[in-house]
């Protein structure tokens, strides 16, 4: 077998480090505070695995809040994490200082995104309360709320159409469209599927095509010109026969698409003839096998850096990330990590912002890699061991937290 190539963004070899770096307001609230000593992770028997270390931990809440999703602002000045508090906070990814918070949702918040260059400073955020509310981020203010209705969810939203003009949300079995410029709905598509809509798209280079899916087993695609209809505007369907988590587009033309299901399982498709190129039923036992860390109990994305080359990320209960090549052409088959991240998280990952698609810049001379967040509600920043930022210690007070509880919540969300 052909070894897959090597990451574009992989740095040396690197031990964990920290450097404390808490929000003194969060700080002040905490009781009953532990250091954790950091435990270095198990020597992969894989020589070509690169590892990272672990430049800072920030603790998010001291309580039983999670980190969902982190997202960066279009110039890089700025990430945004939702918390499972309802709240979306604003941080450095260069240095981790905290910015402040955006709050009003008043339930869980699915899904964060940046406008892009014409509005770099608004975010936006979708909820379980039905709302998909935008926040200028100077100010951390509400400046505007679209409603799919007290009876919905908004699982997801993407910007799009021919004229950039749309928003669509995924919410209860239904598609929502509204012109974000005025606010109104223009649209909303009800026979297409039948369970909670987890994920839509509008698809890269193909801005006028949707692509939706469902925790009833279903991708479609949809094509948003004219007055959008089920009917007359749905494309193509893919039934992958399990509920989807999430879906991605990669690709010289965006035309392969990356599935991943709820229940942990991988499929590659070409979303323009619905053929299927590749299916990991067992794909946990594949990456286990393939590294001497704990077993993969979880999938937490897929990256693309362009071109056809796949990655899916893999993570421990204990906290412990691999990045594992997808080989979808031919035999197919999942490599052995060609990064690993150890020893920053004590719980379940649910995020992960690489920060390679920043070409140049801050973050690249300094040798940062990203920064991961998860169920133990801190921020982890990693990077290479070439850095003279890095401070050489296994412990740091930046690592404290509350006793562990038992976690009885669902990893996925909503499901």
């Amino acid at each position: 077998m052909r070894p897959s190539p090597a990451l574009p963004w992989v740095f040396s070899i690197a031990k964990a480090q920290s450097s404390a770096n808490i929000e003194t307001r969060e700080m002040e609230e905490a009781s009953e505070m532990e250091v954790e000593e950091q435990k270095q992770p198990v020597q992969n028997n894989q020589s070509s695995t690169k590892r990272f270390g672990l430049k800072n931990s920030i603790q998010t809440n001291f309580g039983d809040d999670y980190v969902f999703q982190i997202v960066p602002k279009d110039d890089w000045a700025s990430m945004a994490v939702s918390l499972s508090t309802n709240a979306v906070k604003l941080y450095s990814p260069m240095t981790g200082q905290y910015f402040g918070e955006c709050k009003g949702h008043t339930s869980t918040i699915n899904h964060i995104s940046f406008s892009g260059p014409s509005t770099p400073h608004t975010l936006h955020s979708s909820s379980s309360d039905g709302t998909i509310r935008a926040w200028d981020t100077r100010t951390f203010h509400q400046v505007s709320c679209i409603t799919a209705g007290s009876s919905q969810e908004v699982f997801s939203f993407s910007f799009g159409g021919s004229d950039d003009n749309l928003l669509a949300a995924g919410c209860q079995s239904q598609i929502f469209f509204w012109d974000w410029r005025n606010k109104k709905q223009v649209a909303c598509l009800e026979e297409s599927h039948v369970e909670d809509v987890t994920q839509v798209h509008f698809i890269p280079g193909h801005q006028n095509k949707l692509a939706s899916a469902s925790a009833d087993g279903l991708i479609c695609t949809f094509d948003t010109n004219g007055d959008i209809n089920d009917d007359d505007h749905l494309e193509s369907v893919i039934n992958v026969g399990t509920s989807i988590g999430k879906v991605g587009f990669f690709g010289e033309s965006y035309e392969k698409l990356w599935c991943l299901t709820n229940i942990e399982t991988l499929s590659v498709w070409n979303w323009k003839d619905g053929s299927n190129e590749a299916n990991f039923e067992d794909a946990r036992s594949l990456a286990s096998d393939s590294w001497t860390l704990d077993h993969v109990d979880y999938f937490v994305d897929c990256h693309c850096f362009g071109g056809e080359n796949l990655w899916v990320i893999g993570g421990t209960n204990a906290g412990s990330l691999g990045y594992f090549p997808v080989i979808y052409k031919g035999a197919a088959a999942i490599g052995p990590p060609e990064a690993v991240l150890g020893g920053g998280h004590m719980g379940v990952v649910r995020s992960i912002l690489p920060m390679s698609s920043m070409r140049s810049g801050p973050a690249q001379s300094q040798g940062i890699f990203g920064w991961t967040g998860g169920e133990d509600g801190r921020l982890c920043c990693w990077m290479a061991d070439d850095s003279s930022e890095i401070n050489r210690s296994w412990i740091s007070s930046a690592l404290v937290m509350k006793s562990p509880r038992n976690r009885k919540r669902s990893r996925h969300n909503p499901y």
